[in-house]
């Protein structure tokens, strides 16, 4: 039994006539009369009696015809369904996103994309960076977006944005007026992300390259929020790095400080699965941010 002879079979049903229903699907008859033949073949059950020069359905005939609209409407839906995935009227978005970009890089590109594909579903996980990258191995997310370089050689990176990382220090901490040279960047208490993050794992990055080792650092604090990073070192003595999105209104109200320091700029960078293919939202959402997609091939 297939589709097709579902199909044939409700058209001769419904017009209850062999030559009307070939003219109709734009078979010949005998195309009609092989498929009908095949499926009470198949049940060894009669759907037609012939009354005259007519044909009419017989009880299984009719019960036949129930089940093969509900078969068909289902078919249809599923059909027209697809459609809309492909077409992007429906469909899904699942991504990972890091605490910074999350709270203040991501929001503008989701409405962004919301308002050019209004019927996708978004769904967005915050986690840190360390997370993401397993959520995206394990196929929980689609697509993660991380700061900084990540030692994932069996994912797909690419480049989305460009970030900064700044030092900053209360307005009445020392650092505010003189600048620390490098051996005196552990005189200070400092406070600092949770490890996995990506602000902390460029952070240390940076200390390695200025031959500075994360260790012997005053840790005070660590804490799995940027904003709480701010507040407890707006409002105490330590020090802290931070993305200049996160702090740039609070150093333009003079609640912070930012220290110069040999620190690099940082990328945003939007995770995959090289070998799980992308659904036609994932490609929409990746060539929204910039990043470079190739459309898959059935």
């Amino acid at each position: 039994m297939t589709l097709e002879q579902l199909r044939i079979f409700a058209a001769v049903a419904e017009r209850e006539h062999i030559t009307r229903a070939a003219e109709f699907l734009n078979l010949t008859q005998s195309a009609v009369s092989h498929a009908v033949t095949q499926l009470e073949g198949e049940f060894q059950l009669a759907f037609f009696s012939r009354i005259g020069r007519r044909i009419e359905l017989t009880p299984a005939g009719r019960l036949f015809l129930e089940e093969a609209r509900t078969v068909l409407n289902r078919a249809n839906i599923a059909r027209e369904r697809m459609f809309d995935l492909a077409g992007l009227r429906d469909g899904s978005l699942r991504l990972h996103a890091s605490h910074t970009i999350a709270s203040y890089w991501l929001p503008a590109r989701l409405n962004a994309f919301r308002a050019a594909y209004p019927g996708i579903r978004l769904h967005v996980t915050i986690a840190n960076t360390r997370d993401i990258a397993a959520g995206v191995q394990s196929g929980e997310a689609s697509i993660g977006l991380v700061e900084g370089d990540l030692p994932t050689p069996d994912l797909h990176s690419d480049v989305v944005a460009q970030d900064q990382l700044l030092l900053v220090v209360a307005p009445d901490h020392p650092w505010a007026s003189t600048p620390p040279a490098t051996r005196d960047l552990a005189r200070s208490p400092w406070v600092l992300r949770e490890a996995g993050s990506g602000t902390r794992i460029e952070f240390e990055h940076a200390l390695h390259a200025l031959g500075v080792d994360p260790a012997d650092l005053d840790v005070m604090l660590e804490v799995a929020s940027n904003e709480a990073m701010a507040s407890a070192v707006e409002t105490g003595t330590a020090a802290a790095v931070l993305s200049a999105s996160v702090v740039a209104g609070r150093i333009e109200a003079g609640l912070l400080c930012a220290v110069p320091m040999n620190l690099p700029d940082r990328q945003f960078r939007a995770l995959r699965h090289p070998q799980r293919r992308l659904s036609p939202a994932e490609t929409a959402f990746l060539a929204l941010l910039g990043a470079p997609v190739t459309v898959n091939k059935p």
